[in-house]
């Protein structure tokens, strides 16, 4: 049992890259696809295109961060909050991922025929990235509660 309970604590540890990295890819996918089929319709602006469709690829580097955070070394004490706060860190990155992904096609569409909003049509990408920021910022202060994480 207790190598079940270290094999899920060690699925915990990986999570966070893992699934941000899956919703960074299938984001970033959506918006790629989006950007170059405005790249057919322009005549020029496609360096802010690109960009945009890139947005999501940030889930990969909270993903990064929460993983480093809680690599310490895991225990039968800890693996459960490791489990925990690593599998759930990572839904929340992936599906941040997903719907920012949308979020910047949707951009992206509304702005090769009306480049004047692409500033505001970018809005809803960055208010899903501050739902991943939240993601992110709260499981890097619940591993300080994590049994023999500093809690």
């Amino acid at each position: 049992m207790d190598d079940f309970i270290l094999a899920l604590g060690w699925v915990g540890v990986y999570a966070p890259l893992a699934l941000g990295a899956v919703g960074s890819m299938v984001g970033v996918g959506r918006g790629g696809m989006a950007a170059c089929g405005a790249l057919l319709e322009v005549e020029s602006g496609y360096g802010r295109f690109i960009g945009v469709s890139a947005m999501p690829s940030s889930q990969t580097i909270y993903g990064i961060v929460v993983m480093l955070t809680l690599n310490v070394g895991v225990t039968v004490e800890n693996a459960p909050g490791i489990f925990a706060i690593g599998l759930l860190a990572g839904i929340a990155l992936m599906v941040s991922g997903f719907a920012q992904g949308a979020a910047c096609a949707a951009a992206i569409n509304a702005s090769k025929s009306k480049p004047e909003v692409f500033g505001i049509s970018i809005a809803p990408a960055a208010v899903v990235e501050g739902f991943a920021v939240f993601a992110f910022v709260f499981a890097l202060v619940l591993v300080g509660s994590v049994p023999g994480m500093g809690g």
